[in-house]
């Protein structure tokens, strides 16, 4: 079984559920990407849209375990304005040459996780292992569950209890 490390980024709290959700299942541990300069109120958001449109890598810092010592990593990354969040590119970047074997597993209110995976894929000149896409609806209502342990365990070499759909899990694609 592959040693997993979960890194997340969450403005709103939705990457964070998705994030601890999927470590209580696994059992593995949790980084999280910290924006040097928090984001509130109007100018936060704000922030948010600008950092998406123009594809800004704002500063952040890295809490948890050292990337590099992993088999694969788990990107829980947000969707702003249909792109990758600033603060995720900032880390993917960053950590580019320590992020061997990587999937993705998005949140989102309406669309553009294929925008964000395939940024991640760009970014890391490599497809992830498998890819998820969360809508925050279902994050809210735990609903994700059942999808978010099929996941971790596809991730983990364990038969998945659900099957998995193709629409929500696409092997070597964003």
């Amino acid at each position: 079984m592959p040693s997993t490390l979960i890194v997340f980024y969450s403005y709103t709290g939705t990457s964070r559920r998705v994030a601890q959700l999927l470590a209580a299942q696994q059992g593995w541990p949790v980084g999280e990407v910290v924006e040097e300069r928090p984001r509130s109120g109007a100018v936060g958001t704000w922030r948010c849209l600008l950092d998406s449109l123009l594809g800004r890598e704002p500063p952040i810092r890295y809490e948890g375990p050292e990337p590099g010592g992993f088999d694969q990593v788990v990107l829980v990354a947000p969707v702003w304005l249909y792109q990758l969040a600033g603060p995720m590119r900032s880390f993917v970047t960053h950590h580019s040459l320590r992020l061997r074997r990587y999937a993705v597993a998005t949140t989102m209110n309406a669309s553009g996780a294929d925008n964000a995976g395939a940024e991640i894929e760009r970014l890391l000149r490599q497809a992830p292992l498998l890819t998820a896409v969360f809508r925050a609806r279902s994050v809210e209502d735990g609903s994700c569950a059942d999808a978010l342990q099929a996941f971790g365990d596809v991730l983990a070499g364990k038969p998945a209890a659900a099957p998995v759909r193709p629409m929500e899990y696409s092997p070597g694609t964003a």
